[in-house]
């Protein structure tokens, strides 16, 4: 006649506690891994808020009160240390550059994501596939350097224009649209498009009328998070659209100024020379002023862009339960 061993209570109670102990460690090596995380970033925000406002801090007049002259002014006729000039030509530089390029990227990128999903089978797909996973990979400076090329010969050497640029960082976003539309569309449960089939629906209106809005939250957020991605590069921008120190509402004639290529040509003047027999009024470090005052401005926008990709993902998301 067999027994059934009987575990001891103690060797029950030992594992129990080293079990305790060992996710007590594991708990603890998270949290502390988590504050090893934030520390570059806090340190990163507090170096960008604390410098950057100082530009914000000095008027034209020299006096040192909080005003918004940076953000009213370009750089025309500015020279020398200076107390006046802005990144007014920058950012509107830097919002129709990124907005051309969202116009070039999202369509193509979703349609590319769309066949992927839907349509895509054999040898082709894994082709889009694989050139996609390439194009995630680009430098952004090859980038820059192909869309420079490529305009050199259709329209004539050294052109360099906003459209040009925007050519180059819609080469960085539609791998990232398309990776994002993609597993968003991915996420639609295929019983909603049974749904529709069951009831007549042709396949491309079942695409457009039930995917598309059922993916339409989480596609957006993509969309805004490869803007974000995008808008802080500085090689391409630098390579294919150049320096301007005015404003240029026209993508297609002439070179515009973006906050990141204004940020690298403020740093790279360096102290401004002053004469002390001049009479007027000089900075010696107004240009490091102008490039962490640009920097913060940036920073702002990349951040508002994320919360309103955060706030699209919670207000036109699915609805479940009740």
């Amino acid at each position: 006649m067999s027994t059934t061993p009987v575990r001891d209570g103690s060797v029950l109670g030992q594992l129990s506690t080293r079990r305790k102990l060992t996710n007590g460690a594991m708990g603890a090596l998270v949290y502390v891994a988590f504050g090893i995380a934030l520390i570059p970033l806090i340190w990163l925000a507090v170096t960008v808020v604390s410098r950057g406002i100082d530009r914000f801090m000095i008027n034209s007049a020299g006096e040192h009160v909080f005003n918004l002259e940076f953000l009213q002014q370009s750089m025309r006729g500015i020279f020398g240390g200076a107390p006046e000039g802005g990144i007014l030509h920058a950012i509107w530089g830097t919002l129709i550059i990124t907005g051309v390029a969202t116009v070039i990227s999202v369509p193509i990128g979703l349609l590319t994501s769309i066949y992927l999903v839907e349509y895509g089978k054999g040898r082709l797909k894994r082709a889009v596939t694989f050139f996609v996973d390439v194009m995630t990979g680009i430098p952004s400076i090859v980038a820059g350097l192909f869309a420079y090329a490529l305009f050199s010969i259709l329209v004539g050497p050294g052109t360099k224009n906003g459209f040009t640029g925007a050519v180059a960082l819609s080469l960085l976003m539609i791998p990232v649209v398309v990776r994002a539309s993609e597993e968003m569309l991915r996420l639609v449960p295929n019983e909603l498009r049974e749904a529709s089939y069951a009831l007549g629906v042709p396949k491309y209106l079942t695409v457009i009328k039930v995917v598309l809005r059922t993916a339409f939250a989480g596609i957006t957020t993509g969309v805004t998070l490869a803007i974000a991605r995008v808008i802080g590069e500085t090689a391409p921008l630098l390579i294919a659209v150049g320096v301007a120190d005015s404003l240029n509402f026209n993508p297609f004639d002439g070179r515009m100024m973006t906050l990141p290529v204004y940020i690298v040509t403020e740093w790279h003047k360096g102290q401004a020379v002053c004469t002390g027999g001049s009479d007027t009024l000089c900075i010696p470090e107004i240009t490091e002023y102008r490039a962490w005052g640009a920097a913060l401005v940036l920073i702002l926008i990349v951040m508002a862009l994320n919360l309103l990709a955060r706030l699209i993902s919670r207000y036109f998301s699915p609805k479940t339960g009740r």
